[in-house]
């Protein structure tokens, strides 16, 4: 993540699997060649079944985590359940286009389970949507897209995912400066998330 230009300084990555979806990002927030932050969350519940990962503007992706985070908790008041993802996704690309003359310069990941089953959805600076089996982002994606490519089949569990993504982040470190500090990983299926330890994604990788 870059406070400057939304094309650099991170690596995320969301996949969907058969029971849910998983999604991964570094740690470290950049400033031009300074290193601003060495804990930084790119991997944030918007609710307990949705979660967004953020490349681009710090200023911007927190302003966005907050307006999200709260129209889920109206629906959810409102409706007794929570938002689904795609509804979530076309709530947050409205933003998005609505704001395109002063864009927030992000790249976003939306992803969950809801009724529907697991989905992700990749979201640009000015609201286009594509749905995605997988998918990265950063100024690392190429290098993660290698990992991507190569390992990830339709109809893997989450099991079969975790050491994917965790692997996917760890080769974009090794190569890309502006990413690193550590990886952060979710998973969320129908019971909600879990948050994997440092010990446990050292575990995936070395699988």
């Amino acid at each position: 993540m870059d406070n400057f230009d939304p094309k650099k300084g991170t690596t995320t990555v969301a996949l969907v699997g058969t029971d849910g979806v998983v999604m991964a990002a570094d740690m470290r927030a950049s400033m031009g060649y300074l290193i601003a932050n060495k804990e930084a969350e790119k991997v944030n519940l918007i609710d307990d079944h949705m979660a967004m990962t953020i490349a681009g503007s710090v200023g911007d992706a927190q302003t966005l985590i907050r307006w999200m985070r709260a129209e889920t908790s109206l629906y959810k008041m409102n409706n007794k359940k929570g938002m689904p993802i795609k509804s979530a996704t076309t709530l947050l690309a409205n933003i998005l286009q609505g704001n395109k003359y002063y864009p927030f310069m992000v790249q976003l990941l939306l992803g969950g389970y809801d009724d529907e089953g697991p989905s992700v959805y990749s979201i640009d600076a000015i609201g286009g949507v594509t749905s995605e089996k997988f998918t990265s982002t950063g100024s690392g994606s190429p290098i993660a897209y290698g990992v991507l490519e190569s390992q990830y089949q339709e109809g893997s569990t989450i099991k079969e995912l975790l050491p994917i993504a965790a692997k996917a982040i760890s080769v974009a470190m090794k190569r890309d400066i502006a990413t690193g500090d550590g990886i952060n990983l979710i998973s969320i299926n129908k019971n909600g998330y879990i948050q994997y330890s440092k010990e446990q994604i050292e575990s995936f990788i070395k699988q």
